[in-house]
């Protein structure tokens, strides 16, 4: 059979967004929209039903409220997470537990919780599993969350394997330079020099980032699983490489 847009389609599919009330979450929880998921959003700054992801009690019960009004999620998208400046030498057992809390421990949590309601249910899926690129680099001054993050990619491929006999696929994407509203309040300044770091010459958009979000969740990926896919415009392929801002030469290392 030749492949047509509808294996794009999510329609029919009912999706679960954790951190889905702003930036990149948002994003992909209107894309998936706009390709006809229903998306129920996780997220603790959602004013109408608040979901803190890290409580267990709290995503149980967020969980049967989604069974009861949409039925069986078949996409979870675990994208929550956050970040602050964690110097390897000053970081607090409270600080390396609250990064590994907000950014690794949720994926485990909210996996687990939807993972049993598909196979319960009978029925495969797909988990999306949101990383960074600093989760396979170093982050001088981000030791925690960098680790958390690198701790996301090898729960994305053990996911995979165990999840695979029951039809649930489990991949992940790995953002660099994407501008968000967060963004833009923190370093309205930094767009121009982000691009600069950026093979392709500037940072992506949060509909670009929900574009791969939409491949994984979607028929078009379906033999895809246990993979990591660097939405980062080639900044991972680059390893240190940068075009030089005067010829575009590209060179090894800072170019100013």
């Amino acid at each position: 059979m030749a492949l047509g847009p509808e294996a794009a389609s999510l329609a029919g599919r009912v999706a679960v967004v954790t951190g889905g009330a702003s930036g990149l979450g948002r994003g992909i929880a209107e894309a998936f929209t706009g390709f006809g998921a229903t998306v129920a959003v996780w997220d603790r700054a959602d004013p109408e039903r608040p979901v803190d992801v890290r409580d267990p009690d709290e995503v149980d019960a967020a969980l049967r409220r989604v069974l009861e009004e949409h039925g069986v999620p078949t996409i979870l998208v675990n994208n929550a997470g956050g970040v602050f400046r964690s110097p390897l030498l000053e970081t607090s057992p409270n600080g390396w537990d609250a990064l590994v809390r907000a950014n690794l421990s949720h994926v485990l949590l909210c996996t687990q919780r939807v993972a049993r309601a598909m196979r319960d249910a009978g029925v495969g899926g797909s988990i999306v599993n949101v990383t960074s690129i600093e989760g396979s680099r170093a982050a001088p001054g981000y030791a925690a969350y960098a680790a958390a993050k690198a701790g996301v990619i090898s729960l994305t491929r053990t996911a995979a394997l165990e999840l695979a006999p029951l039809g649930i696929r489990v991949n992940a994407l790995a953002p660099d330079a994407i501008v968000t509203e967060g963004l833009l309040s923190v370093a309205p300044d930094s767009i121009e020099h982000l691009g600069g770091m950026v093979p392709m010459g500037r940072p992506g958009t949060v509909d670009e980032f929900a574009g791969a979000a939409v491949f994984l969740a979607s028929g078009l990926s379906a033999y895809v699983t246990g993979q990591v896919l660097g939405v980062d415009g080639g900044t991972d392929a680059a390893g240190g490489w940068y075009p030089h801002p005067d010829d575009g030469s590209w060179v090894l290392g800072p170019t100013r």
